[in-house]
């Protein structure tokens, strides 16, 4: 059996944090208790790994977990209405190779996308606090420094984009803070080469009341595709 990658290492670590009582205590509990759709389910109710290509040179990085949707499925925006809004794109955009996501064991493959999440347990309500966020920004800083093949990274929503920005501030390689403004489908070059992309996020929220359109989407990755030199 090959020897874990450090990827994977940092995966097994992440799913194993107890750091954040209230996100603890809430994802156990939604576990337990079930929505009625999903009553004969098995919730994974743990922190989220992040998945993909190891080799990725575009990372999707997400707000946090679905309390129904990945923190029952156990990977990044499979279950929910999100994700059966992304992976249709990524499918077209040639990233992944099914158009839907249902399970962890359902065969979805990516390939050059990585996705991860700002914050790695499902928040009540969508909102981890600050000081939640800030704690799990760790994960994100060890995950940045193994995705080695990395050139852009496409933000799914506002609070990604700060943790992203965050996280570039704490390494001491970003430019003044007030250059880098939130819209979707704007494009910013770190002095390190990486490209950030932002975009609205795919929640039910904006893609029922047409804020944002599969094409927009669309238009995303293949932006990222193209920033990437992707063929």
């Amino acid at each position: 059996m090959a020897a874990a990658t450090p990827l994977q290492l940092l995966n097994e670590q992440v799913v194993a944090c107890n750091q954040c009582a209230r996100l603890r205590e809430y994802c156990a509990e939604v576990a337990r208790v079930r929505r009625r759709a999903y009553a004969d389910c098995a919730y994974w109710g743990r922190p989220v790994p992040s998945f993909g290509d190891e080799h990725a040179r575009v990372l999707a990085l997400g707000l946090a977990p679905g309390a129904h949707g990945s923190n029952r499925t156990g990977r990044m925006f499979t279950g929910d209405g999100s994700g059966d809004f992304l992976f249709p794109v990524l499918h077209e955009a040639g990233f992944a190779s099914l158009p839907n996501a249902v399970s962890r064991d359902d065969g979805m493959k990516l390939t050059d996308l990585w996705i991860s999440a700002v914050v790695r347990c499902a928040p009540p309500a969508n909102k981890p606090s600050p000081e939640e966020q800030r704690t799990c920004a760790t994960w994100l800083d060890r995950e940045m420094s193994l995705l080695t093949s990395l050139r852009v990274v496409v933000c799914l929503g506002r609070i990604a984009f700060d943790g992203l920005l965050a996280h570039f501030e704490r390494a001491g390689q970003l430019p003044p803070r007030s250059k880098f403004v939130f819209a979707h489908g704007a494009e910013y070059t770190l002095p390190n080469g990486l490209t950030v992309i932002a975009s609205y996020h795919p929640s039910l929220q904006n893609t029922n009341t047409g804020k944002l359109t599969r094409p927009m989407f669309l238009d995303v990755f293949k932006r990222a595709r193209q920033l990437a030199d992707l063929r």
